[in-house]
């Protein structure tokens, strides 16, 4: 691998769209920091085998021949002149995480085909070299899918696992030597291509952006697996996928250039964690092109105005990647990015390690209530598209109920699924559960979420390529229910005996919420009995030492409310998010103080806080960037440096597009159209499948209201801040209707007894 930050150095070339933050080198902390980082990463298994490498270089090589022989048959079969066939080409291209450098071992090899203006996706890619690979013994799992937003074959090569797009240019020949970063390659293509065509745009673009490739790649490596250890890599789920996390780390090199890993990581943290969504991160300017093509631009695009954590694609037609994330899953993010940023910070004073931040998400310990959603299929090829559909769907469910809720009631949604071993042809996703927190609880208040999950249901059930034995059951699950299948060897772990970060964090706020000034209480352990919360207690959308998955905590009377960690942080709401930025967090002492003191040149303006200050987050420019030609510098006293740095985040923060965001109600219509554009023909479309229901009239037409108190309740509720959502006894179980009308009242009940009941009548 090379020794730390030597290859590729930057040669002063300034990338991006402000200067950087700090022109800083390593000091020898770093150095040892960044080693000891390497080693982490080779020893959990992230870098592929020699042996494996070289497989996946011939299987390329192989499939580059095949659709060069593909591509010649069909100008043969055309009636093209045999110099027209003999000319006719077609060529491999890679992209994603293969491209970038940062793949692992098993990993799938993103590729792109692009070929001839005669050569078309319908009959020639998705038919002629349909069937030629399905001849071929090397090649198994073969699953086109040409009705995707961006159409895709796949398929495993001799075991490898290859994604094929294809791209139709509007040449006839297609020279072994083509460059598709032009723009000029876009000319006369389809939506299709465009799409096809940005995935390797994209990659080629940012490894052109990034002033040091292999500090690069190894941050990138390391916030991937970080990632996907807290639950917080999947788009499909509305989090964040590779493009997305290699964009965001891109941007931190291009602000801190001439910084190793350990200090590129630290910066990540501690920059998104201040950053205020909805302001875009862009690795460069946003260019309008001369294709007429439309990019990124919530002043003029009405739908780019929902999106809630926008980062921006380098490459023309510029996009945003992330239009996925929700409420609930930024949420999550920002949450994590605060709880990474105070590692990184007690790292710095030796009191954390790599190994606490990488601590994996214990999902199942973190709430008190979940939904589990259940799939089934007559066989395996079934099973995949049936899974494929309804994993696209999964992000409507988290947003309607955020929606039907008024964002009272939060999701977060496992970003993988679970299958059973011992029932085949199944398997099940989980989204825990929790009241918005910060907000005071009524007693006897309950969600009803029942027709937000029928409605959910209904649209899955809508699938154009539906049949029978496609099925799904949506229920309500507590924590101590929760099936064994989904915990490793399917057996329920026991109660953790180890302290982690994340329990320490739990019980060092209840201790300080609840005690007053004496700092010392001790923290009783579930041993003890005192099993009060351990659930991911949130700040609604920021950081200001947020609770998550507390295994050990303190005592706190029965009585007490719901713990508040903290003062609220304005929310990143779906209606606006304008105004001042709160830092929740105070930025430990840098240990690097040498090095940043004596630095140059850097992007905290001189320009003083006072006029930040007036200037409000209004920046010019185009699309509002920052004019590169302003001049910036670092002050030389490395106590103020930590304001500085939080100044100078404050600064580089691109657009005023707060002003933009639209709120929730206004997204509904636009969302749906864009989710069912590519399944759905019309409402009627069913393909056999509908959604039969028993509910009687009366019960279709009795209104949603607020069960005060009155009555037996067959709804979930608040026990007083302590049983957080806890299930009342079922007293008639209810069925639910197949199409409803949700009618947006101002008190909504939570049911989830008769959720679970009526989901295996309908389900």
């Amino acid at each position: 691998m090379g020794s730390p930050g030597l290859g590729n150095r930057n040669s002063g070339q300034r990338l991006g769209i402000t200067e950087p933050i700090s022109l800083g080198g390593p000091t020898e902390y770093d150095v040892i920091k960044t080693r000891e980082l390497e080693q982490y990463l080779q020893k959990v298994g992230l870098y592929e085998s020699q042996e494996e490498a070289v497989s996946r270089e011939e299987v390329l090589g192989r499939l580059d021949q095949i659709v060069k022989n593909w591509v010649k048959a069909i100008s043969r079969a055309k009636g093209l002149n045999e110099q027209l066939v003999q000319e006719a080409n077609a060529k491999i291209f890679t992209f994603g995480s293969y491209r970038l450098g940062v793949h692992g071992p098993g990993a799938d090899i993103d590729t792109l085909c692009v070929g001839p203006r005669h050569a078309t996706r319908e009959e020639d890619f998705f038919g002629e070299l349909y069937k030629m690979l399905s001849e071929m013994p090397e090649v198994s799992e073969l699953h086109p899918v040409p009705d995707a937003y961006v159409p895709v074959m796949r398929f495993k090569f001799k075991g490898v696992s290859i994604d094929l797009l294809y791209a139709k240019l509007a040449l006839w020949v297609i020279p072994e030597d083509l460059d598709i970063s032009q723009d000029s390659i876009l000319q006369n293509t389809d939506e299709q291509t465009v799409r096809s065509l940005n995935g390797c745009r994209v990659t080629d673009q940012i490894l052109r952006l990034v002033p040091n490739i292999q500090n690069f790649r190894t941050t990138l490596r390391c916030m991937r697996f970080w990632a996907k250890r807290r639950g917080v890599y999947s788009n499909v789920s509305g989090f964040l996928g590779g493009i997305n996390w290699a964009l965001l780390v891109a941007r931190i090199c291009q602000l801190y250039p001439n910084a190793l890993p350990n200090m590129l990581v630290s910066r990540f943290f501690r920059v998104y964690t201040q950053w205020r969504w909805p302001n875009p991160v862009m690795l460069c300017s946003i260019e309008e092109g001369s294709l007429g093509l439309q990019v990124w631009d919530p002043r003029k695009n009405p739908k780019d105005r929902y999106h809630l954590m926008p980062i921006i694609t380098p490459a023309y037609p510029s996009m945003n990647s992330s239009y996925n994330v929700s409420a609930s899953t930024l949420r999550i993010m920002t949450d994590e990015f605060q709880r990474g940023c105070e590692i990184c910070e007690a790292m710095e004073a030796n009191k954390a390690d790599w190994d606490t931040l990488f601590e994996a998400y214990a999902f199942f310990e973190a709430y008190k209530n979940y939904l589990q959603i259940d799939i089934s299929a007559e066989n395996d090829d079934d099973l995949r598209k049936w899974k494929g559909w309804v994993e696209s769907r999964l992000r409507q469910l988290t947003l309607k109920i955020e929606r039907h809720t008024f964002n009272m009631l939060q999701c977060h949604p496992h970003p993988g699924d679970f299958q059973d071993k011992s029932r085949p042809f199944r398997c099940s996703y989980f989204m825990g559960l929790q009241r918005k927190q910060g907000v005071p609880v009524n007693e006897g208040e309950q969600f009803d979420i029942r027709l937000t999950v029928e409605e959910f249901k209904h649209s899955v059930n809508m699938y154009t390529l539906w049949k029978p034995g496609m099925e799904i059951r949506v229920t309500h699950v507590k924590r101590r229910n929760i099936p064994s299948f989904v915990f490793p060897g399917g057996v329920r772990p026991s109660r953790p005996s180890r302290v982690t970060w994340d329990s320490r964090r739990v019980s060092d706020t209840k201790v300080s919420g609840h005690a007053g000034s004496d700092k010392l209480v001790e923290v009783k352990g579930v041993a003890d009995g005192q099993d009060t919360g351990k659930k991911r207690k949130r700040v609604d959308d920021n950081a200001d030492a947020q609770l998550k998955n507390g295994k050990f905590i303190a005592a706190v009377p029965s009585s007490s409310p719901e713990v508040q960690v903290g003062s609220p942080v304005s929310a990143v709401s779906s209606c606006s998010t304008k105004g001042d930025h709160s830092d929740a967090m105070g930025l430990a002492e840098p240990t690097r103080e040498k090095a940043e003191s004596n630095m140059t040149n850097g992007l905290i303006n001189s320009r003083s806080v006072e006029e930040l200050s007036s200037h409000n987050g209004e920046v010019d420019g185009p699309l509002g960037c920052i004019p590169p030609n302003k001049g910036f510098f670092v002050t030389a006293d490395a106590s103020s440096f930590k304001e500085a740095e939080k100044l100078a985040i404050e600064k580089i923060m691109s657009g005023p597009y707060v002003s933009n965001q639209a709120c929730p109600q206004e997204l509904e219509e636009l969302e749906d159209d864009l989710e069912f554009r590519n399944q759905v023909g019309s409402l009627g479309n069913t393909n056999g499948g509908p959604v039969e229901s028993s509910m009687p009239d009366s019960a279709r037409a009795a209104p949603i209201l607020s069960n005060n108190g009155a009555g037996p309740s067959t709804g979930l509720h608040a026990d007083r801040g302590v049983e957080e959502l806890e299930p009342a006894e079922l007293t008639a179980s209810i069925s639910v209707p197949s199409a409803p009308v949700v009618q947006r009242k101002q008190l909504i009940r939570f049911n989830f007894t008769s959720l679970g009941k009526a989901s295996e009548k309908s389900g």
